[in-house]
C-alpha cells in the first residue's frame, strides 16, 4: 500500500505555495525550463499566447505529450492541475475538470465534438485514440463559451492533424512510434505520413493498441469495502487479488485525409474509422464492442472581406455504435448519428479592438435498445451564435464575449419535448504588472440546458451498478464564476496561480437515494443550488542552467470544493487535494524526469459513498536521442514505481477497481 497523505500535510503545503494553479508545467514552463511561446488555438480564433491568456489553460505537445500518453484521453490528462478522470478502467476514462464532468466538459477533435456516447456514462470510452495526437489543449474557466453552454466545466481539444493545413517540408513528413508496457503486457504501434503533391497534401495514419488484464497491488476491492462486507458477514474468499479481471482492451484506429493548400488558406477533408473492444472490470463477462465512422471537413480562407480578415469553417459527421456484450450475447446497443458544424469570422483589427464571431449548429440522434436501455431514443438539436472581443490599452487588456443558444430535446417514443434558450456572457481584464508579470480577473455567467439522459433516463445500468432515473421537469442551470489569475512567465522562477468560485443555480446532479430497484441502488437526477471553489498553482525553479545541462525543480497543486448551498453537504465524486513535486534534468541528447504525486484522502463524499484513502505515486522517465541528425527518441518510463494502492475518488467504481500497479514502459519514436 502507498503511504497515505494526511489532510494536514497537503493543506500546509498549499498554504506555503498558494491555493491554486492556472497552467500546467507543459504550458507555462516546459520541463527543461526553456521559455517557448505556445499559441493557444482553442478559445482564441485570432491567436493568443498561452502565457497571455486570461483563461487557465494547458497545452501538451512533443515529448511532454509523449511522456503522459496513455490508452485513453482521460488518463493521459489526469494529473495535470485541475484535471482528474472518471476512470472506468484504462480505456474508458474521461477528463474531469475542476470537479465537473460528463456533459459539462466538451470533448473536441479539431474543434468539433467527438460525437460518441462518452458523456452519457463513465463506462463509455471517448471515440478517440490519443496515440497520434499532435497536440492537446485544455481550456478551463470563462473562455469556453465559444464551444457551447455544455462547456461550463472546460474544453479538451485534440488536434490530430488528420486534415493537413500546410504542405509538408521536403515533400514528405511523418512519424513511426511503438511502446510496450509490462503491467498489462500492453503493445501499441502507430504510423502516419503526409505527402505533398503540388498544392495537394495527403495524410494517412493508423494505430493499434492491445493490452491484457492489468496487475494491481492487492485486492480489487478497497480496504474500507472489504471491512464493511466482513462486518456484515458478506466477505468473499474469491475476491480478485493481484490482477483486475476483465480489464483487457484492443483498439484500432485509421484515417486518410487530403487538403488543397494555397497562398490564401486551405480546404480539406478526412475519413476515420475507430474500433474498440474492452472489458468492464466490475462485470467479469461484460464487454463493450464499439466502432465509429467519421467524416470531417476543415478550411480557412485568409481573404479580407467587409470587416473580416479570415474565415474558418469546421464540420464533422459521425455514425457511432457500441454493443454491450454479456458473454456472446448482445445485451444493449447504443447508437449515435450526429453532425456538428461551426463558422468563425475573424475580424480585421479596428484601432484597439480585435475579435471574432461565428455560428454553430449540431444534431444528435441517439438511441439505445436492449436490457439496459437506460434512456429512450432522443433527438437533440442545438443552434448557437457567439462573439469574443478584445480591447488593447496596454498594459491593460479587456476581453468580453457572449453566446446565445437554443436547444430542443425530443424523446420520440415518449412524445415529450423540451426547448431551452440559454445565454452565456463573460468579461475580464488583465494587466501587465511588468514585462514578466500578469494579473487578471474574469467574471462569467453561463446557462446550460439539461441533456436527454438527465431528463428521461429510467432503467438499470449494470456497469455503474445503478438504477438511473431522470427528471423530465428539470430546468436550465445557471453558473456564475469569478476567477483571478496571477502569472510570472519568464526568469529563473516562473509560475501561475488561479483562484475561482462558481455559484450554480439549479445545479443538476446524480446521487444515490438509498432506495433499490431490482437489487440495484437508485440514482436520481436532481436539482439544487451548489457552489464550487478552489484553484490551481504551479511553480518552477531553474536550479541549474549551464551549457550542456539544466535542472528544473517544479511543484503543482490543485484543490476543489463542491457543496450543496442549502445544506453544506458535499457533492458526490469530487477529486481530493493533490500536490505534485518534480525535477527535470536535460542534457544535449537526453532528458530525465522524476516526480511524486501526493493525493489526499477524500472524506468529503456523497451519501451512501465510502471515504477514499490517500496515496502517493512515484513516476520517472528517461528520453535519449541517439542521433544528432535524425529525430529519434528512445524512452524508458516507470509509473507507480512503489506499487501503491491508488483509488480515484471521482470514479463510480473506486471501491471495486484500483488504478494499475507498477508499470515499466519502453518506446521508440521516429519523426521524419
Amino acid at each position: 500500500m502507498g503511504r497515505r497523505v494526511t489532510s494536514v500535510s497537503i493543506v500546509s503545503l498549499l498554504c506555503l505555495a498558494g491555493p491554486a494553479f492556472a497552467e500546467s508545467a507543459a504550458s507555462s514552463t516546459p520541463p527543461h525550463g526553456d521559455e517557448v511561446e505556445k499559441i493557444l488555438v482553442t478559445g482564441r480564433p485570432y491567436g493568443q499566447s498561452s502565457l497571455d491568456s486570461l483563461q487557465a489553460n494547458s497545452i501538451l505537445t512533443g515529448e511532454d505529450l509523449e511522456r503522459r500518453m496513455q490508452g485513453s484521453i482521460g488518463e493521459t490528462l489526469a494529473g495535470l492541475p485541475g484535471i482528474s478522470s472518471s476512470y472506468f478502467g484504462p480505456t474508458a476514462s474521461r477528463p474531469i475538470i475542476r470537479g465537473l464532468s460528463g456533459d459539462r466538459v466538451r470533448m473536441l477533435i479539431g474543434g468539433i465534438g467527438t460525437i460518441d456516447a462518452s458523456s452519457i456514462s463513465p463506462d463509455h470510452a471517448v471515440a478517440s485514440e490519443p496515440l497520434m495526437a499532435e497536440r492537446i489543449e485544455v481550456l478551463r474557466g470563462t473562455g469556453t463559451l465559444l464551444y457551447g453552454s455544455s462547456a461550463v466545466g472546460g474544453v479538451v481539444n485534440i488536434l490530430d492533424g488528420r486534415i493537413p493545413s500546410k504542405l509538408p517540408d521536403g515533400g514528405i513528413e511523418g512519424i513511426v512510434q511503438g511502446t510496450y508496457g509490462t503491467n498489462a503486457d500492453e503493445r501499441a504501434l502507430a504510423a502516419g505520413a503526409t505527402v505533398g503533391l503540388g498544392n495537394i497534401a495527403v495524410h494517412a495514419e493508423g494505430t493499434y493498441r492491445k493490452s491484457n488484464d492489468f496487475h494491481i497491488p492487492g485486492f480489487a476491492k478497497s480496504r474500507l469495502l472489504r471491512a464493511e462486507e466482513a462486518a456484515a458477514g458478506e466477505a468473499d474468499a474469491n475476491d480478485p487479488y493481484g490482477e483486475q479481471r476483465n480489464s483487457d482492451a484492443e483498439t484500432k484506429d485509421g484515417s486518410i485525409g487530403a487538403s488543397y493548400v494555397g497562398d490564401k488558406g486551405f480546404l480539406g477533408v478526412s475519413f476515420a474509422r475507430t474500433e474498440m473492444n474492452y472489458g468492464i472490470p466490475v462485470e467479469e463477462a461484460a464487454r463493450i464492442d464499439m466502432h465509429q465512422n467519421r467524416f470531417d471537413l476543415m478550411g480557412q480562407l485568409d481573404t479580407p472581406f467587409l470587416i473580416f480578415d479570415s474565415t474558418k469553417i469546421r464540420f464533422g459527421y459521425a455514425d457511432y455504435q457500441h454493443q454491450e456484450l454479456e458473454g456472446d450475447n448482445v445485451g444493449t446497443t447504443f447508437t449515435n448519428k450526429g453532425w456538428e458544424g461551426r463558422l468563425e469570422l475573424v475580424q480585421s483589427p479596428f484601432g484597439r479592438l480585435k475579435g471574432a464571431m461565428g455560428v454553430q449548429a449540431s444534431r444528435r440522434d441517439f438511441a439505445s435498445f436492449g436490457e439496459e436501455a437506460v434512456s429512450p431514443p432522443s433527438l437533440t438539436n442545438n443552434r448557437g451564435i457567439f462573439a469574443v472581443e478584445e480591447l488593447d490599452f496596454s498594459p491593460l487588456h479587456i476581453e468580453f464575449g457572449g453566446r446565445f443558444e437554443r436547444q430542443t430535446v425530443n424523446a420520440t417514443t415518449l412524445g415529450l419535448q423540451r426547448a431551452f434558450n440559454t445565454v452565456s456572457l463573460s468579461t475580464g481584464a488583465s494587466y501587465d504588472l511588468s514585462e514578466n508579470w500578469l494579473a487578471g480577473f474574469t467574471l462569467s455567467r453561463s446557462e446550460r440546458a439539461p441533456n436527454a439522459e438527465e431528463l428521461y433516463s429510467n432503467g438499470p445500468h449494470i456497469a455503474t451498478r445503478a438504477f438511473e432515473i431522470g427528471n423530465p421537469d428539470l430546468t436550465k442551470e445557471t453558473a456564475t464564476t469569478v476567477e483571478v489569475v496571477l502569472r510570472k512567465q519568464a526568469g529563473r522562477v516562473t509560475g501561475s496561480l488561479s483562484l475561482y468560485h462558481t455559484w450554480f443555480r439549479n445545479f443538476v446532479y446524480e446521487a444515490a437515494t438509498g432506495a433499490e430497484i431490482d437489487d440495484l441502488p437508485v440514482f436520481q437526477f436532481s436539482q439544487a443550488n451548489a457552489k464550487f471553489y478552489g484553484g490551481e498553482l504551479e511553480l518552477a525553479f531553474k536550479a541549474i542552467e549551464r551549457e550542456g545541462f539544466s535542472l528544473t525543480l517544479d511543484a503543482a497543486a490543485d484543490l476543489v470544493r463542491a457543496t450543496l448551498t442549502a445544506t453544506g453537504e458535499p457533492l458526490p465524486r469530487i477529486p481530493p487535494k493533490r500536490l505534485t513535486l518534480g525535477a527535470t534534468g536535460k542534457g544535449d541528447r537526453y532528458d530525465v524526469r522524476v516526480e511524486m504525486q501526493l493525493v489526499d484522502k477524500q472524506n468529503r463524499h456523497g451519501d451512501f459513498e465510502l471515504p477514499t484513502d490517500g496515496y502517493s505515486l512515484l513516476n520517472a522517465s528517461f528520453n535519449y536521442h541517439p542521433f544528432a541528425d535524425r529525430n529519434v527518441t528512445l524512452s524508458l518510463q516507470g509509473r507507480n514505481l512503489t506499487n501503491a494502492d491508488a483509488r480515484n475518488s471521482a470514479s463510480f467504481i473506486k471501491d471495486l477497481v484500483p488504478m494499475p500497479g507498477r508499470d515499466i514502459r519502453c518506446g521508440v519514436n521516429y519523426k521524419f
